[in-house]
């Protein structure tokens, strides 16, 4: 034993990383943190350290890097301030269901409980985002429970969270191996399956019902197809969670797109009238509210006991995986033939698109959100990468955003925090340096985090930043129009984020009119191409995107009516028409969904 070799405690716990096949660590210096700093000098010839301006952003990426690859994410922050700042971070990863390990300094164990400078007791910090919240006790564990974070992070798919006094870093360890890391962890885990009888009762509901509508998830994974082979044998449309975005191919007909506010018109008329709702593989936040607008039976399909009646109450509810569910009907029913309702939806949506269409081509000079995504749909590769910011954008995206199952993106869905759009175009420009990779924000979304386009300079990551300006946090404005009060708090005051950008290395351009537009966004693909991040700032007009959660869509009597709520925009004292509504966004071509009903005689 006396000729053992030995390392220091922190590098063997970075040992441990590298048997996980962790690449890449965020976070930011700090006292408390060395010995894990100069543990990432020490291995830099095997584990990146990414220095980031700010641990939210740090706990961003490493979320987003999860998200994206289904892989860990690794970030630290110091004691005190750098762990608080790590926590908006990692309560995206909680949230969104992504591994995540938080590395968390503390003042060194000799100063603990003497009320020590930036002395925190962190684990009660972390309680409620962490599924794994251990404070190191011994130099000798260190890397011990580090694996047993990673192992409990990928388990149950969330937060782990080591403390760690500095000084345990510096210790000196025996040089063996600490992990348990093994490549039959990549097995994919054995699904649940619904039973013969199961698909059977489903089938009876299915059958019983006249106005049957699929509510599809992110659950469904790589099902989109099988999921579409479903809907068409049983004559069924699809509506899709947001995440499920790219999941189901959208130039299926019986595709509605996604539901509730950043939505298709479809999509919510059609939902609104139905008597059979199937959810698969989803995870919908709002169902609460927005399943309670009329009844119908609810049928849910999920291959985890926890999420079975989370969100509603099932008359069916079946434990399985969604696309071997799909599979399994298809396989067990009979072919339905054309169905009015299904007609119906389809013709909706094909209006629905007709509108969308019509904005992505708009030459007006005032610039709007769908003439942006309609350049970057223009010069999209067809492997890109798209990190979304939380505000507009979301509606925008859901909207106009060419999406493909080739197309990865990352968007902070259930937490929605703002500030997203960077460390999620950082993670992926990393983890994909080969692809193209866009970062599409608000003003008030980069605002957060802008800090860090400096270290897309930094590391020589090309990624197209993408910026839409208008002075105002649009999305807070949409819900202040519905309820009684003055619009309030949400002016800001503009910047030009162009000169920003270049005084930390970017190259940029400001655009103001709609015909200096596409040259931008040539001048974004040449200058990523030659290895160098770009910044397009985009003034665009404060219009408000059609707000298809406003119309309201009832059966009442045998009979459909549909209206727009007398929620939205209150404050003028009036009550708009459908045929107003429309108007007011461009949308004249758009007709109610009972034009569609009586045009297939869809009986209710």
């Amino acid at each position: 034993m006396k000729n053992e070799k030995l390392v220091p405690a922190a590098v063997a716990m970075l040992k441990v990383l590298e048997a996980y096949g962790v690449k890449n660590v965020y976070g930011y210096p700090g006292g408390s943190i060395n010995s894990t700093l100069h543990a990432l000098d020490v291995e830099k010839e095997k584990i990146n350290y990414i220095q980031v301006r700010h641990e939210q952003v740090a706990a961003l990426s490493a979320s987003s890097h999860a998200k994206l690859t289904g892989q860990i994410g690794v970030a630290f922050g110091s004691a005190g301030p750098g762990a608080v700042n790590l926590l908006n971070g990692l309560y995206d990863a909680k949230e969104d269901h992504a591994p995540v390990l938080a590395l968390v300094g503390q003042v060194p164990n000799t100063n603990m409980n003497y009320n020590y400078f930036q002395e925190m007791p962190e684990t009660p910090i972390f309680s409620d985002v962490a599924v794994y919240n251990r404070v190191v006790m011994t130099p000798e564990s260190l890397p011990h429970v580090v694996d047993r974070a990673i192992h409990e992070a990928y388990a149950k798919n969330g937060v782990a969270v080591v403390v760690i006094p500095n000084n345990f870093g510096f210790e000196m360890i025996p040089d063996v191996r600490y992990d348990s890391a093994s490549a039959t962890y990549a097995k994919p885990a054995a699904q649940p399956q619904a039973t013969d009888a199961e698909v059977d009762e489903f089938l009876k509901l299915v059958k019983e019902a006249k106005r049957p509508v699929i509510h599809a998830g992110r659950g469904i994974k790589a099902g989109g197809d099988q999921l579409i082979e479903l809907s068409k044998k049983l004559q069924i449309p699809i509506v899709i969670d947001g995440l499920a975005r790219g999941l189901v191919n959208e130039d299926y007909e019986g595709n509605l797109g996604t539901a509730n506010r950043a939505a298709s018109k479809a999509a919510d008329e059609i939902i609104s009238t139905a008597d059979l709702v199937i959810a698969i593989g989803g995870d919908f936040p709002f169902a609460n509210s927005y399943y309670a607008s009329h009844e119908f039976n609810y049928i849910q399909i999920d291959n985890q006991v926890s999420q079975l009646g989370s969100h509603h109450v099932p008359d069916l509810a079946i434990l399985s995986d969604a696309t071997s569910f799909a599979e399994k009907v298809v396989a067990r029913s009979e072919q339905v033939a054309p169905t009015p309702f299904f007609k119906a939806a389809v013709a909706d949506q094909k209006n629905w698109k007709e509108y969308i269409n019509k904005m992505l081509a708009s030459e007006d000079a005032s610039l709007t959100p769908a003439q942006v995504y309609n350049q970057i749909n223009r010069i999209s590769e067809p492997d890109a990468v798209y990190s979304i910011d939380v505000g507009d954008n979301i509606i925008n995206a859901f909207r106009y955003l060419d999406l493909k199952p080739a197309n990865k993106w990352v968007i902070s869905a259930l937490f929605a925090t703002m500030g997203s759009g960077v460390p999620g175009a950082i993670a992926a420009k990393l983890d994909e340096p080969n692809k193209q990779v866009f970062n599409i924000a608000g003003d008030g979304a980069l605002s957060m985090v802008m800090q860090d386009l400096v270290t897309m300079t930094k590391y020589k990551l090309p990624v197209i930043n993408i910026v839409t300006q208008n002075g105002n946090l649009s999305f807070i404005e949409g819900e202040q129009e519905d309820i009684k009060m003055d619009i309030f708090g949400l002016d800001l005051h503009q910047q030009d984020f162009a000169m920003i950008a270049k005084g930390m290395g970017l190259d940029a351009v400001r655009v103001r009119d709609y015909k200096d537009l596409p040259a931008a966004f040539d001048q974004a693909v040449a200058a990523t191409k030659a290895g160098k991040p770009f910044l397009i700032d985009v003034a665009i007009n404060k219009k408000r995107g059609l707000p298809v959660e406003d119309l309201a869509v009832k059966i009442v009597d045998g009979k459909l009516q549909e209206e727009v709520n007398e929620r939205f925009l209150q404050q003028e004292g009036k009550r708009y028409s459908l045929e107003e509504l429309f108007a007011k966004f461009n949308g004249e071509e758009l007709k109610p969904l009972a034009h569609f009903f009586d045009e297939y005689g869809v009986e209710l």
